[in-house]
């Protein structure tokens, strides 16, 4: 599911509050894949470059690049 909002934002060139509540509740749950982590690396970057905009904040979230570290890690 990560992969495919992560697919909207880049099509768009925004990241929405609902799928950063979708991307949020999807970690929170532990239901992602590598590919989904990937993506959301890709994303984080994105945010950070100003390729995509984040609709309800401007900073990045944390918790994304967190959790793409931790995973990283273990890899």
């Amino acid at each position: 599911m990560i992969r495919r909002l992560v697919q909207s934002a880049f099509q768009t060139g925004w990241l929405s509050v609902e799928s950063e509540s979708l991307i949020r509740q999807v970690l929170a749950i532990k239901a992602y894949q590598q590919s989904d982590i990937e993506a959301l690396d890709e994303l984080y970057g994105a945010v950070r470059r100003g390729v995509v905009k984040r609709e309800g904040r401007g900073n990045v979230p944390s918790e994304y690049a967190q959790v793409a570290r931790n995973v990283s890690v273990l890899n």
